[in-house]
């Protein structure tokens, strides 16, 4: 089957970022004009549904045919078991706040922005250029102190992924890859063993601002029950406003990036990532 280079642009963790503000740093527009976008959750610092909306209104910004978004552990009301066993009651909280929120990211506003709100799970795309992938996304991540969308390590919530997918975009990143943060290397070992299993194109994420960056995860054994791979920093391109990934062709290759636009130091210093995979063509 013939391929159709497919650009995208990746972000992750611009909690509650407003881009016409950030006029210092890379992450400003005017941005690169796309296929598909990707955001990898961290829409927000606490939630909120005026949050959210701001949100869909940078993300509207962005010239992309598609958009696709996931939430993270900052995006308090859209976890609705976390939302309800953590109500402020005193503070205002509501039950309905959590369909409320959801409502929102997948709303008027949302189109408007055209923006399509992902929960977990596999889904298929085909572009107008008749470009298709499949994509599995997670807004879970390693628990990490009293946040939303933390995950319980002995339940894998990737015990279902058992095929290849083109792209993984979780929030969180994987065991031992640019997940490295003061208190080690804090990625999800499930992540990590569905990586090897899918063997996906791209493997986009956030949540650890200190592992921003990107690295080539080659499979040297096409057995997805061995993890013999390897991990060698990526063929990165700098621009003066955002970098450029070159993806290989090999299909024995995974690019995994950490999209963190938010930095170590809390100011939004990080570049967005624009990569071209070659997707099948379905015309």
């Amino acid at each position: 089957m013939s391929t159709i280079d497919t650009s995208f642009l990746i972000i992750s963790d611009t909690h509650g970022l407003n881009i016409h503000e950030n006029t210092v740093h890379n992450f400003r527009l005017p941005l690169p004009k796309v296929d598909v976008l990707l955001h990898c959750g961290d829409l927000t610092q606490v939630g909120g549904h005026g949050a959210f909306r701001n949100a869909l209104k940078m993300l509207g910004e962005i010239d992309a045919e598609l958009k696709l978004v996931i939430a993270g552990n900052h995006d308090l009301e859209l976890d609705k078991d976390y939302w309800l066993t953590h109500l402020d009651k005193d503070g205002g909280d509501e039950p309905e706040e959590h369909d409320q929120a959801v409502t929102i990211m997948q709303g008027l506003l949302a189109k408007e922005a055209g923006v399509t709100y992902l929960e977990e799970g596999t889904h298929t795309f085909t572009l107008k250029n008749g470009a298709s992938f499949s994509i599995f996304v997670s807004p879970y991540s390693s628990a990490f102190g009293d946040w939303a969308f933390g995950a319980d390590p002995s339940n894998d919530r990737f015990a279902n992924l058992r095929y290849h997918v083109d792209i993984l975009m979780t929030h969180g990143p994987p065991k031992n890859i640019l997940d490295s943060c003061p208190q080690g290397n804090v990625g999800c070992e499930h992540t990590r063993n569905a990586l090897r299993r899918t063997k996906p194109m791209l493997h986009c994420f956030g949540h650890i601002h200190e592992g921003y960056g990107a690295q080539t995860v080659s499979w040297k054994d096409k057995d997805t029950n061995a993890d013999t791979s390897t991990v060698k920093p990526a063929n990165i391109e700098k621009t003066d406003r955002w970098n450029i990934v070159y993806k290989s062709k090999d299909s024995d290759e995974t690019l995994a990036i950490n999209a963190s636009i938010q930095g170590e130091n809390g100011a939004f210093c990080n570049a967005p990532w624009v990569v071209s995979l070659p997707l099948s063509n379905t015309d």
